[in-house]
């Protein structure tokens, strides 16, 4: 299990702390990032860029696609999905890999801690997983 959660640790861009979607690395400090995520982080700079994790400075054109990385994401996301599925009887989120906790009333189903912080849900009416079967039951009975 620690294995898996060093790959998982691995596998994820340090800015949106979710598995890499078209990784980049900055070959002057080796760090890497999500196209997207390290695009949103620059956006508006054209000189003086510099790594959100070491500061460190570098050229737009040394952002270099790191296709390697991407497939060992594929793989520690596949992998986590495999090795979380249902353990000990509890549904586990898909995107973020803890347990569904809560229920968005909104969107009608049932969330973790990570998705409840996320923009999607913050300003959603989100209840305890266990309230909001409770009184789904308590409904069905009185219809």
């Amino acid at each position: 299990l620690a294995c898996s959660k060093t790959l998982q640790e691995e596998a994820t861009c340090s800015i949106c702390l979710d598995y890499f979607k078209d990784p980049v690395m900055i070959i002057d400090c080796g760090h890497n990032f999500c196209r997207a995520c390290i695009t949103q982080c620059l956006w508006g700079w054209e000189t003086n860029l510099s790594c959100p994790c070491c500061r460190g400075r570098f050229l737009q054109r040394n952002l270099k696609p790191n296709r390697q990385l991407a497939n060992v994401a594929e793989v520690a996301k596949q992998f986590s999905l495999q090795l979380f599925r249902e353990p000990r009887g509890q549904r586990v989120c898909e995107k973020h890999l803890e347990t569904l906790k809560l229920f968005c009333e909104e969107d009608q189903t049932p969330i973790c801690v990570v998705c409840d912080r996320s923009k999607e849900h913050r300003a959603h009416t989100v209840v305890p997983i266990e309230e909001a079967a409770q009184e789904y039951k308590v409904g069905t009975i009185e219809s």
